[in-house]
């Protein structure tokens, strides 16, 4: 039975992820993301349901439109693929509990705000304003959590990033930070709690400088180029839930190993 539901979260999450797609694509262009079903951006024509099974009709149709011979883009299936490894991850690491219903939510969610914020530089308040308050909800109805904790997220998290963008504002005398980063690791701290923060944003930091000058490296964009930030607080977000923990016990042990006897 266990391999029956691994299985079938994986499938679940690979569906659930055929429509972030669509959200992703439409949602920031003001469409609705229900009406109409699902189009060739170049012919127009509607894909019929059997060319819009979950990561195997991209391979089928060697990510091409059956009618027309546009080329799709391979983020389909790759959405498609996290989505579903993220639904199994959670499903193998929490089993039957609360805390999986909360993380599968919060991921899905994570990944298509993380891809519209590559897309188009924003983090819509729908998702991150939305996720806190469901977050302090699930902290107040969830057993498994507790509601000051998450309370304390939220004000440690946007309150840190609000106060590290007013400094740069004032020293650079330009916007260095979104308001939807602050949302977002509030959002973050609401579903993670207070002790999550540092780690997400620390890691989230290295991961993104690290790609932030391979990107400026590539595109000779110097200190100004623009990266969102996003998807690295979110990364570090998901680590953070698989090995937070691991993690954390393993730099008590290196660096303090007096407080883990």
């Amino acid at each position: 039975m266990d391999n029956f539901f691994a299985i079938y979260f994986f499938l679940v999450g690979a569906c659930l992820g055929s429509f972030a797609n669509v959200v992703i694509y439409r949602y920031p262009l003001g469409l609705s993301v229900v009406r109409p079903r699902s189009a060739c951006l170049a012919c127009k024509k509607q894909i019929p349901w059997y060319d819009n099974i979950p990561i195997l009709s991209w391979f089928i149709l060697r990510g091409r439109c059956r009618a027309c011979k546009a080329k799709y883009s391979f983020r389909y299936p790759l959405v498609e693929i996290i989505m579903g490894g993220l639904f199994l991850g959670l499903f193998l690491k929490f089993g039957w509990s609360w805390l999986l219903a909360e993380y599968l939510l919060f991921s899905f969610a994570l990944v298509i705000a993380s891809f519209i914020d590559f897309d188009h530089m924003i983090l819509p308040d729908v998702f991150t304003l939305s996720g806190i308050v469901i977050g302090l909800i699930g902290a107040a109805l969830n057993p498994d959590r507790e509601f000051m904790p998450a309370l304390w997220g939220v004000l440690l998290g946007g309150g840190f990033l609000y106060a590290v963008a007013a400094i740069y504002s004032a020293v650079r005398k330009q916007e260095g930070m979104g308001g939807g980063d602050i949302k977002l690791i509030a959002w973050i701290g609401a579903v993670l709690g207070w002790t999550s923060v540092p780690f997400v944003i620390i890691s989230s930091s290295l991961i993104g400088s690290v790609v932030g000058l391979i990107v400026m490296a590539k595109t000779k964009g110097g200190m100004s180029q623009a990266i969102p930030f996003g998807p690295y607080l979110a990364l570090g977000a998901l680590v953070y839930i698989f090995f937070g923990q691991e993690l954390s016990q393993m730099y008590i042990q290196f660096f303090i190993p007096s407080l883990s006897q």
